[in-house]
């Protein structure tokens, strides 16, 4: 029986943690569905499907990686596609007490499926999203955070007139 994991997430743009973690999944699974999310509760920067996009050539090199958009609950994906586990990313304690609730939670719909957590490599247990994108319209150099093609597009979105 294969081992299929989901990462899910926004993605808002994917950072170099996010790809540390589905890397790392990757050994670790027969297969990573990073499942994107369309959060209705988030004002997203990019469309999902520039985010797929976005995966989908950052993770050309990881063949048991699949980028794919989700749709409503969470554990109801996991189980369509048949997932036996969640994937999650934890960088801080602040993270922990969410994704612990939102495991609890999950358990509790499904106790067939299970969550695992993977420590943020200490290259990158800072970033997030969120700062990216506040560095990037700020003018910031975001290289070292986000793989190139979301430079590009971050750069593109933010200062239009600036040369890569």
């Amino acid at each position: 029986m294969r081992k299929i994991a989901v990462y899910p997430g926004t993605f808002d743009p994917i950072t170099l943690g996010h790809l540390d973690v589905i890397t790392r999944g990757s050994r670790l699974f027969d297969e990573v569905i990073v499942a994107i999310a369309d959060n209705t509760s988030k004002t997203a920067l990019f469309s999902v499907e520039e985010r797929i996009a976005f995966l989908q050539n950052a993770t050309q090199g990881l063949p048991r990686v699949k980028p794919c958009r989700m749709e409503g609950l969470l554990i109801h994906f996991v189980q369509k596609i048949g997932a036996c586990t969640i994937l999650r990313g934890l960088r801080a304690v602040s993270d922990f007490e969410y994704e612990f609730q939102m495991a609890a939670m999950n358990r509790k719909l499904n106790a067939d499926v299970e969550t695992v957590f993977l420590m943020a490599s200490e290259s990158t247990t800072y970033i997030s999203s969120r700062l990216v994108k506040e560095i990037a319209k700020m003018g910031g150099d975001v290289a070292p955070f986000v793989p190139s093609v979301v430079l590009t597009a971050l750069q593109s979105r933010f200062h239009p007139s600036r040369k890569v």
